[in-house]
């Protein structure tokens, strides 16, 4: 980072003054009377319809339209563990994100609990006064082992954005790109570099679109995952292959798709050129991805790119999906997002992109024009109809598939 973008990084976060959300008061409080209905002896009535019918918090109180943003600050973007508190300017600005995109509330919740099973406990705990549950910047593998099992134990949907954030929009990225080069999801090849929370995930939910588990070589820093290793772990163990390859540059001989959740510059030209015609490479890494994009395009003129910067075409970046899936999952009170809303998810990214992108759209990323194409694979982050498409798409997906506790809400597109 440079000496001028800290300083107004810092500047930004602590002026005017510290921090970057606040509480709103939504009702009247201007006499006594309001007070009267906001406290006591008023409160005492929604307090009595909660505890006959605790489904009448929904009615009486924000939790329909309320998020837990929790971290124990394990895994904090690109920086490792550096505790609790040093996750808050993070969790703030997941706040942010979910407000501005989706109108959702976000309490962010810093837990100092290094222990799964005390952050486990925590989350149970205080999960009543919450619609959803966001886990964030918890390391791997602990991070599966803690969404599993609050899902199991809460009936509001809990969600680790590093696992399936990203996971859905590679998955939509990879589907459009797909249609470029003209291949199938269940026969082409997929190398993985990161076996980490994103990674895993990304994988699961690619496999559950039917890209065949014998097509998908994953590697770690130990090269490829591969069923002769002893140093995996059960989660890395689901990908294991048997295989004679044993380093990145063999796994990505010949294949179709390269996707990188780890780190700068793993990559090599000589790795690029090997791959097969029409390659798709996604360097996910950030600020610095796996292979610098200009790299990329002098090796191979076919090659369709996406990275997880702002300032190159085709951003993988979350905020087109959790703030947005929330929303859909809130609004018919899911008791949890399963597969199908997030391959829900998925579809809305994908389709959205073929359609002519407004003016807005243009102005605010100052674009003469925005077609489907190698550089427009999914929608940009300030495009004003991802409200309109995903959540209605999510939540169509939790009433069909038994997740959700409403009826499709009447205001969505039928």
């Amino acid at each position: 980072m440079s000496d001028t973008l800290r300083e107004r990084a810092l500047a930004y976060h602590q002026l005017p003054k510290p921090g970057k959300i606040a509480i709103e008061i939504t009702k009247p409080s201007a006499t006594q009377d309001d007070l009267v209905l906001a406290y006591t002896p008023g409160v005492a009535a929604p307090v009595r319809e909660i505890a006959k019918d605790p489904e009448a918090a929904y009615r009486y109180t924000a939790k329909g339209n309320l998020v837990a943003v929790i971290s124990n600050g394990t895994a904090i973007l690109g920086l490792g563990d550096k505790g609790p508190l040093a996750s808050k300017p993070v969790m703030e600005g997941k706040a942010v994100l979910f407000k501005k995109f989706a109108d959702v509330d976000v309490f962010d919740i810093e837990v100092d609990a290094a222990d799964p099973r005390d952050l486990i406990e925590t989350v149970v705990r205080i999960a009543p006064t919450f619609g959803g549950i966001n886990l964030e910047d918890i390391k791997a593998p602990e991070c599966f082992d803690i969404e599993a099992e609050l899902i199991e134990r809460l009936d509001i949907p809990v969600f680790h954005d590093d696992q399936h954030g990203t996971a859905i929009i590679i998955a939509a990225a990879l589907e459009n790109a797909l249609r470029l080069n003209g291949k199938k999801l269940e026969e082409i090849r997929i190398v993985c570099v990161g076996a980490g929370a994103a990674g895993i995930a990304s994988m699961r939910l690619l496999k559950s679109m039917g890209v065949p588990p014998a097509h998908i070589m994953m590697c770690d820093r130990g090269g490829v995952v591969h069923t002769g290793r002893d140093d995996l772990n059960r989660f890395k163990l689901e990908f294991a292959v048997e295989t004679d390859r044993r380093t990145l540059a063999d796994a990505l001989d010949g294949a179709d798709v390269f996707i990188g959740l780890s780190g700068p510059d793993l990559m090599s030209a000589d790795m690029l050129r090997s791959m097969a015609r029409d390659p798709l490479v996604f360097a996910l890494s950030n600020p610095d991805p796996e292979i610098d994009p200009q790299l990329a395009r002098a090796t191979r003129d076919d090659v369709i790119m996406a990275t997880g910067r702002s300032d190159y075409p085709n951003q993988v970046n979350n905020v087109l999906g959790f703030p947005f899936i929330f929303r859909g999952a809130l609004d018919v009170r899911a008791r949890r997002i399963n597969e199908e809303m997030k391959i829900a998810a998925v579809r809305a990214l994908r389709d959205l992109t073929h359609v002519p992108a407004p003016q807005a759209v243009l102005d605010a990323y100052r674009l003469d024009r925005l077609e489907f194409g190698r550089e427009y694979l999914v929608p940009k982050p300030l495009d004003p109809r991802l409200i309109d498409w995903v959540p209605p798409a999510v939540a169509r997906a939790a009433v069909e598939s038994g997740s959700a506790r409403l009826p499709y809400p009447p205001h969505y597109p039928a």
